[in-house]
């Protein structure tokens, strides 16, 4: 390793990646050749810190191995944070991407200045190689998406879905395996998936008797490994794209597959319950005879997959735009089925899929995105305004952080910029955390403060999480915080904890965005108005208030069990909202969400 190669903590962090496409499409590369059969790293190959995570730097100075994470938590301040580091395993693209986009802002300047001389009609050309160009990295974006977007239920998987959460709203697999026991966990494991497995042939004896009869008939379970799986894969897929569906009962779905994939219990069933999840990409690889995939360069595509939202939009243009995308469809199942080998309803199903995805996207991604907005509406200078301060301090309120105004904003807007990015890639995330999930290796029980948990390292997970968190330092000048990924201890056990967590945050700012946007309507009865006003002075008031309380005590650093897991890491911002959400019933605007129509946080009623 050359001297050049050598970096300082202060280095590592100013690595910037502003190129979105280019740095997911590298670690699509990185990751396609998974592989459930990974051998456990010896303790030379992991990071001396956590012991999970592989060796990424070595530090020069402690001459220790770390991964990147615990190097910058451990040589964040003091003399080691002048330390001088190795890097043992290079994230590729990054100091090209960067360089490739320096150079593109140079060309974009020198454009700016020469279209200053030129007429309206290069412009409306301009503008015309603009959309082009657009339309091009969305249908580039398509193309990289069919990897990850799940494939919709068919009307026959539903039937089975519904098998499913049957036999898993009985079964008592968690209560009888995850505890203190003497008798061998394998027996009891074993035990448990029999029953599940006799349980769900039971279900479809009584729901199809002709269908049963040829399921178990002089059959063991053995035979019917491949209905198996695919019960359980319907179940994994339609969980992706309804994260507010299966909550009692998910958890369940997949500690069942983990334990079917350990060694000594597929050795003794002969078969388990995984198969990877029904994605676009496989299939297309399944069914189509033609893999160049043409229909994806059509820009019909796009008006087929839109994502129709109702706002600001009259009943009329809604129609408009729903029958426009209905015959988008028709065209490209009439153009395609031929040369794609695919009917139509199969196409129309594709194309549907990318349309949930659409959708599912959009439905997370704007309530961060509107609530980044009333930040800086209402927050950028009220500093001096110590009613409207977002300034906080340790101990008093709950706070774990000590922030003043400009310090508390910039953190808030630092933890709202990652959520998008992770609401951006939610989809990727599940995809993932099902390898990490599901790759058979061993997991440790442990009482981690929310109770007997499995805690399992989530490699695939946490590189993609680091990814992105990566490329949200990017966007500032420092990073205010520790950079800390909790994924496999004991604050996030495993990637089912760490989905969790983040599928909330819609559920958590929906209410919270609708509250404000209805204060004004609500505000047009002249009793409630002047209850606002005898209360909160105004209606702004009223918004602002809210507001601040949650931007101040939603990200506190609050709502964990011990010190240690409270703060300012990636995770602490949820942690403190869910906690602000515990204790919205004592706050004194509590009864304007009423008024608004606010039922829970569980994403009911909206």
């Amino acid at each position: 390793m050359s001297s050049e190669e050598k970096h300082t903590l202060a280095q590592l962090l100013e690595t910037s990646n502003d190129d979105e496409d280019k740095v997911q499409l590298k670690n699509i590369e990185q990751d396609s050749s998974i592989d459930n059969n990974d051998k456990p790293l010896g303790p030379d190959e992991v990071c001396i810190d956590c012991l999970r995570m592989p060796k990424e730097l070595h530090c020069n100075d402690c001459d220790e191995n770390y991964c990147r994470v615990c190097f910058q938590f451990v040589h964040r301040g003091g003399k080691r944070k002048d330390h001088k580091f190795t890097t043992l395993v290079n994230i590729e693209g990054i100091e090209s991407i960067s360089k490739e986009n320096k150079e593109d802002g140079k060309h974009d300047e020198i454009k700016e200045d020469e279209e200053d001389e030129e007429d309206e009609d290069v412009d409306v050309k301009e503008e015309e190689t603009t959309n082009v160009n657009d339309h091009s990295t969305i249908l580039k974006k398509i193309k990289k998406n069919i990897k990850f977007i799940p494939m919709r239920l068919s009307y026959d998987e539903r039937q089975l879905l519904k098998l499913l959460e049957a036999a898993l709203t009985v079964s008592e697999y968690t209560d009888k395996v995850d505890i203190i026991s003497y008798t061998s966990k394998t027996k009891r494991i074993i035990t448990q998936l029999k029953e599940m497995c006799s349980i769900l042939a039971g279900l479809v004896v009584s729901s199809n008797m002709k269908v049963g009869q040829k399921l178990i008939e002089d059959k063991d379970f053995v035979d019917n490994a491949e209905w198996y799986q695919k019960v359980f894969e319907i179940g994994r897929r339609y969980k992706i794209m309804n994260p507010e569906r299966m909550r009692d009962t998910y958890g369940k779905l997949c500690y069942i597959i983990m334990d079917s994939r350990l060694k000594q219990v597929k050795e003794q069933m002969e078969f388990d319950l995984y198969k990877p999840i029904l994605t676009i990409e496989k299939y297309l690889n399944e069914n189509s005879n033609d893999h160049s995939n043409n229909m994806f360069n059509d820009l019909l595509i796009l008006d087929a997959t839109a994502d129709i939202r109702p706002e600001g939009k009259s009943r009329l243009m809604i129609n408009r735009l729903i029958k426009q995308k209905e015959r988008a469809i028709e065209t490209l199942a009439n153009k395609y089925h031929h040369k794609e080998g695919l009917d139509k309803e199969q196409i129309r199903t594709i194309l549907y899929s990318i349309g949930d995805f659409h959708s599912y996207t959009n439905k997370n991604r704007i309530p961060v995105i509107n609530m980044l907005d009333k930040l800086e509406q209402f927050f950028t200078n009220s500093g001096n305004d110590p009613k409207y301060s977002l300034g906080i301090k340790y101990g008093y309120n709950g706070s774990r952080l000590t922030h003043n105004h400009e310090k508390q904003y910039l953190y808030v807007k630092q933890a709202l910029g990652l959520w998008n990015y992770v609401m951006r890639d939610l989809i990727e995330l599940w995809y993932l955390s099902d390898f990490d999930l599901f790759d058979g290796s061993n997991y440790r029980m442990s009482d981690t403060g929310q109770g007997f948990q499995r805690i399992k390292s989530c490699p695939k997970l946490y590189k993609k999480m680091y990814s992105i968190l990566n490329e949200c330092q990017s966007n500032f000048e420092y990073w205010v915080g520790i950079p800390v990924i909790h994924l496999g201890d004991d604050a996030v056990p495993n990637a089912l904890f760490f989905l969790d967590k983040y599928i909330q945050i819609p559920t958590i700012l929906i209410p919270i965005h609708k509250c404000i946007e209805m204060i004004p309507e609500l505000a047009k009865d002249e009793y409630i108005k002047e209850m606002f006003q005898k209360q909160f002075s105004s209606i702004e008031d009223l918004q602002k208030t809210i507001l601040c309380d949650y931007f101040k005590h939603g990200f506190d650093g609050s709502g964990a069990d011990n010190y240690y897991f409270a703060g300012s890491c990636v995770d602490a911002s949820s942690t403190s909202s869910c906690e602000f959400c515990n204790n919205i019933s004592k706050k004194s605007y509590y009864k304007v969400f009423l008024l608004s129509g606010f039922t829970n946080f569980n994403g009911e009623g909206y």
